[in-house]
């Protein structure tokens, strides 16, 4: 049975920034004061702290009771949009449904108590859940050795771009190799991961299938190759089938092969990155293992490294030696410190449950079940009235597909921002827009596994219910969204510096209330 897209209307409320609201002398809940003698015992509070930290006045904080703190939340949590509420087709961002379960279990007293200047011999769990966890992602992705500390993607492709260079400097080559490379279709933090580190950033082309040139690709490796940065499948949803080749022209030239893992989701327990020749592989846990994302955090992108390049990853390590599990710190190769800690230990937990919870079998079916909704609503969009497929559109896509609203565009003047901001007044997340660069008004749909056939028609009848009226009213579709929290703002105006308020200090500057 099809079920119909439910009508759709955002919550709105004409909700002030907390700041606004309360009054003087509202409170929540108030903690007991000290006994007399405790005062007596240690004096003020004051005098404990060091003079540096405190202030000549107190901050001015809201005034609120506790009943108008959580109304305030709980209006703000209904003006948006999120994966429990339906479809969030974010191309390469694997906006995946969250179990609830795998919050219970980051929940828990024995994880969110844990301090983390504790003593390891009191929080020997802990460490088993992260050193099995580690050793699962080695086996998933192919690798030798895991660390658990990078904090999100970016900062795994960063730490991976920091192993090449250190491996270099190790066999005394860094002085030559660098240059990483990187196809013109990849992921924007590709590049500046490596010109972080210090790397010139070499792009390649892609072929007319959308994959690396091979050709290409043979004419910029050389004696200066640090590397090369990939992932697979591509950011088109294509599989580079001739990933081998590519491995053997980087490894032939002296360079290591770093895979962004991205776009894992589409090959969980079929493919593994180290079987295909990659030597760096960095996972996004909060994409492919079902923890929430999104708006900065929190997120977490451990790296996987072959064998030979397992010295130079970031302590401290977990290590387990039959009786008790510790941190190894004495690593004289590894690259600086990348994170406290140990990595972000909530969000580590959470795709440890889901990976338990799931198991091989249930691993492999997230592929299964991604890749055929992407081919599914890949076919029920290819076909509609001005939209252009860029590839061949006979080649199957992978957990994602990029399609062209180029032909849109120039019969109507209706580009792809507008169909995307008109998508949510039929209650649907918008997908990627303009990304990749090389695809002329792009239009990049990921719909991963969380979603059934019901809510891949509801997305394909709102597609085809956008389009038709961009080519009967083109006006109405420039001017949406309506029905909304938020009407269509101004994107260039809204990011600019002068406009941007980030904080209750910046809006008071700039004369707020």
């Amino acid at each position: 049975m099809v079920v119909s897209q439910p009508s759709f209307r955002q919550a709105r409320w004409e909700e002030p920034i907390i700041f606004e609201l309360g009054a003087p002398g509202r409170r929540g809940y108030l903690p007991p004061r000290p006994e007399p003698k405790v005062v007596e015992a240690v004096g003020p509070i004051e005098d404990l702290l060091p003079k540096e930290v405190l202030r000549e006045e107190p901050p001015r904080l809201p005034e609120l009771s506790e009943p108008e703190v959580v109304r305030h939340f709980v209006r703000l949590s209904q003006m948006n949009y999120c994966p429990d509420l339906g479809l969030y087709p974010l191309g390469s961002c694997t906006m995946k449904y969250n179990p609830k379960v795998c919050d219970i279990v980051a929940s828990m007293d024995q994880v969110r108590w844990a301090h983390p200047y504790q003593d390891e011999r009191t929080v020997q769990g802990l460490l088993a859940i992260l050193y099995e966890l580690k050793r699962w992602l080695a086996e998933i992705t192919g690798t030798y050795e895991v660390s658990l500390l990078p904090a999100a993607g970016a900062h795994g492709e960063f730490l991976g771009c920091l192993i090449m260079r250190a491996y270099h400097k190790h066999r005394g080559e860094l002085a030559r190799r660098r240059e990483v490379i990187v196809p013109d279709s990849a992921h924007g933090t590709n590049p500046a991961s490596a010109a972080m580190a210090g790397f010139k950033v070499i792009t390649i082309p892609s072929d007319p299938d959308g994959c690396v040139d091979l050709e290409a690709l043979k004419a910029a490796v050389s004696d200066r190759t640090a590397g090369l940065m990939l992932t697979n499948p591509n950011t088109l949803g294509i599989f580079e089938s001739r990933i081998k080749e590519i491995a053997e022209v980087v490894h032939d030239a002296g360079g290591l092969l770093y895979y962004d893992g991205a776009n894992l989701n589409a090959i969980l327990g079929w493919s593994r990155p180290g079987d295909m020749g990659f030597d760096i592989v960095h996972v996004n846990i909060h994409k492919t293992f079902g923890t929430p994302h999104g708006g900065g955090g929190p997120g977490s992108g451990p790296i996987g490294v072959s064998e030979e390049l397992e010295p130079f990853l970031p302590v401290p390590r977990i290590e387990y030696d039959g009786k008790r599990y510790y941190l190894d710190w004495d690593k004289p190769l590894a690259v600086a410190k990348v994170r406290s800690f140990l990595g972000n230990v909530a969000v580590l937990v959470r795709a440890y449950a889901y990976i338990l919870a799931l198991g091989p079998s249930g691993l492999r079916e997230i592929a299964e079940v991604s890749v055929l909704n992407s081919n599914y609503l890949f076919r029920k969009l290819s076909g509609l009235k001005g939209v252009a497929v860029p590839q061949d559109p006979d080649r199957p896509r992978k957990h994602e597909f990029v399609i062209s609203l180029k032909p849109l565009e120039r019969s109507t003047g209706v580009r792809a921002l507008n169909v995307a901001k008109r998508l949510l007044d039929h209650g649907y997340h918008a997908p990627t827009i303009y990304f990749p660069p090389i695809v002329d008004e792009a239009f990049m749909v990921e719909p991963t596994e969380s979603f059934g056939i019901e809510d891949l028609d509801g997305f394909a009848g709102a597609m085809e219910s956008v389009l038709r009226e961009a080519f009967e009213e083109p006006g109405r579709v420039l001017e949406a969204p309506y029905n909304t929290a938020v009407r269509r703002v101004d994107e260039a105006r809204a990011s600019h510096p002068r406009t941007m308020a980030l904080s209750w200090r910046m809006l008071r500057r700039r004369g707020g209330p």
